[in-house]
């Protein structure tokens, strides 16, 4: 009998437990949709999910991405009716297509030339842990100069998105984007313009409390390989 209510307190003390545990940002968004918080933007939110911005606004009638608000609920897929039309655009063009040519491929812009964000060697590459294995992770110094690998618009700068600490994005065209997480201070803010080279952060620490700078470089809202980007060393 009083081993049974040793079980019964025990219990009942983590149910208590966990259920006043610390919950993250993230724990109750349904991948379907995202509601926005306070601080947010279209970009940072694509980011998370690994969407191409320009999509996600499209999707939810945004216009230029810029007007959202705190408890607005964004879907993450296309709507039925827009996947409705690209199967029928689809259907039809195969129909008055030639067999034997394909459909154009989707245009894109080209890339930016690129130059290393900070001075120091891959601690980890490209979907390599630790870290999120969307980019690679620079080693260096706290303190250490972080750079603006190619010139374009700030999009996101600030530490809402789990996993990347204090986060600067960067907008290059409608199809490259950068980010550099793990920085111990931000020296732009969101709707600056910045140039090749020019300062917007300092280093850091990454996973392990190391002096790591996460380095990464989407297309089209998926991340790709900074290495073959980047110059040779």
């Amino acid at each position: 009998m009083k081993c049974s209510r040793q079980v019964i307190v025990a219990t009942c003390l983590l149910l208590l437990v966990t259920g006043c545990g610390p919950k993250t940002r993230w724990d109750h968004t349904p991948r379907q949709q995202h509601i926005v918080r306070s601080g947010e933007t279209v970009f940072a939110i694509a980011w998370r999910y690994g969407l191409n911005p320009n999509a996600l606004a499209r999707w939810n009638r945004l216009g230029n991405g810029s007007l959202i608000h705190p408890g607005q609920v964004l879907r993450l897929t296309a709507p039925a009716n827009m996947q409705r039309t690209a199967e029928r655009n689809s259907s039809a063009a195969k129909q008055v297509r030639p067999p034997a040519k394909s459909l154009p491929p989707i245009p894109t812009q080209p890339s930016p030339k690129w130059r290393w964000p900070s001075a120091g060697k891959v601690a980890v590459s490209f979907g390599k842990r630790p870290g999120p294995g969307t980019g690679i992770l620079l080693a260096g110094r706290v303190g250490q100069p972080v750079i603006a690998a190619a010139a374009g618009r700030v999009v996101y700068s600030g530490g809402g998105l789990i996993g990347y600490g204090q986060l600067i994005i960067i907008k290059h065209n409608e199809t490259y984007l950068s980010a550099y997480g793990h920085n111990s201070k931000l020296l732009v803010k969101e709707g600056a313009s910045v140039r090749q080279g020019q300062r917007i952060a300092t280093m850091g620490e990454g996973p392990g409390r190391k002096p790591r700078l996460h380095f990464e470089i989407r297309k089209n809202g998926e991340p790709v390989n900074p290495l073959q980007f980047l110059p040779r060393k």
